[in-house]
């Protein structure tokens, strides 16, 4: 039986962010880590099934269940709503790790999720972690830069009708050999195709299968 604990940090600006461990029976010293979009949260196919796998690897998992959609971020710019999840995902990891210990991490993060992932692999504490990039914002510096240069092993997923796929870049960021990368056909920012519902979900299948294997 898991055992779940639900927590919050105090984020950006004193604003709360909730999050949920979800722990092995037994003491796990593996962590996964979730970093969500903004509107498409844990709950959503990709990390829900993304949990389910690693739970079912023997890790621990950490859902960091930021809301960037409530009204207290609305005035917010691009270039500040990136400085709060980077903060905010900072503050959710440090307070999980001055409860519970861990040896070996995987940070998954998607589409503003990525800007997190990106600024979380620069610190010594996940220099030998695995990463998984969904939707990744590479039209962002930061987020190029990281998946271009950053040693990890890592994996990464988007979509060729995907408003921030840029071609270019992502080719270029294939020169990096720790990563693998998939260009899904079709698919859009939620890595399906519309109106293709039974399509979509043998593209979920496919993915979840190449992250099971990571």
């Amino acid at each position: 039986m898991m055992k779940l604990v639900k927590e919050s940090a105090e984020g950006y600006k004193g604003y709360g962010v909730p999050y949920l461990m979800i722990k092995q029976e037994e003491a796990s010293d593996r962590l996964a880590v979730m970093l969500p979009g903004a509107g498409y949260t844990n709950q959503a196919p990709l990390f829900h099934y993304a949990t389910d796998i690693y739970l079912q690897k023997g890790y621990d998992v950490l859902n960091v269940n930021y809301r960037y959609n409530d009204d207290f971020y609305d005035d917010f710019s691009m270039e500040e709503l990136s400085e709060a999840v980077r903060f905010d995902v900072a503050k959710v990891i440090g307070q999980v790790l001055t409860e519970f210990s861990y040896k070996d991490f995987c940070l998954i993060g998607k589409s503003l999720g990525t800007i997190a992932l990106a600024s979380e692999l620069q610190r010594p504490l996940f220099r030998d972690a695995a990463a998984i990039w969904l939707t990744p914002l590479i039209k962002r510096p930061d987020v190029f830069d990281a998946m271009l240069t950053l040693p990890n092993r890592a994996l990464g997923f988007i979509g060729d009708e995907d408003r921030v796929y840029d071609a270019e870049r992502w080719n270029e960021i294939k020169t990096n050999p720790q990563m693998t990368l998939r260009l899904v056909p079709g698919t859009e920012h939620s890595l399906e195709i519309p109106g293709k519902t039974l399509a979509s979900i043998d593209i979920m299948k496919d993915i979840m299968a190449e992250i099971e294997k990571f």
